[in-house]
């Protein structure tokens, strides 16, 4: 994963009024951390910043020049939206060093196709591993080409990168092709059929409804 630089500038309005005007400003508030240093706060372009999110995924390394005239390389440890506008609110982001050993969830891809009749059922999307912060993969593969039904992929199968270590359970499952439902199964789920009690007492109103009114007594 390349790094992309990206400029910051000290923040030193603090609370949720400050936050505010920082993102009017076109700015996302953002705190750098780790290495036991002080938390530094500042602001990232937030449009540049996005894009590089894009481009890059979430654990993009970002060179970051502060414009008091010091630099930090960080990736971002969280990120968090605006539920309803989907904007940039806030950003940690962790400090880290070239050669650094770093752990993150990497997305995994699928490839290819299971076999006819089948699902694919996702048990999980990302995979824990560790590696260099500067050579982190954007993503990892593994193809379910010709799969099928009761077959798995654990977190064991997917092959990684040099450089790149499983922290994640081996024997954690994350795809499970499952036999496609056959359309009497589908039939049987769209409704249930009347039970012998229920077809009895069916069969009772309609006797009742169709037996004439009984006579009513003379004085």
């Amino acid at each position: 994963m390349s790094e992309v630089k990206i400029s910051a500038e000290p923040r030193t309005e603090f609370g949720k009024g400050g936050a505010r005007r920082t993102r009017r400003a076109g700015k996302v508030p953002a705190v750098l951390y780790g290495h036991g240093e002080a938390p530094k706060h500042i602001a990232l372009p937030a449009r540049e910043f996005a894009a590089a999110i894009r481009h890059g995924g979430a654990n993009q390394l970002f060179t970051i020049e502060i414009s008091d005239g010091t630099q930090a390389l960080a990736l971002p440890k969280a990120i968090q939206r605006d539920p309803i506008k989907d904007t940039l609110e806030h950003i940690d982001l962790l400090l880290v060093r070239r050669g650094e050993k770093v752990t993150v969830d990497i997305p995994v891809h699928l490839t290819g196709e299971p076999a006819r009749d089948t699902l694919v059922m996702n048990e999980q999307n990302t995979l824990s591993v560790s590696a260099d912060a500067t050579r982190l993969p954007d993503s990892l593969e593994h193809s379910i080409e010709g799969l099928s039904a009761g077959s798995q992929v654990t977190a064991a199968d997917v092959r990684l990168p040099e450089g790149v270590e499983l922290v994640a359970d081996p024997e954690s499952v994350l795809v499970v092709i499952a036999a496609s439902p056959t359309a009497e199964q589908m039939a049987a789920e769209g409704g249930e059929e009347p039970t012998a009690e229920a077809e009895e007492g069916a069969e009772a109103e309609e006797g009742a409804e169709g037996a004439p009114a009984p006579a009513s007594a003379e004085a």
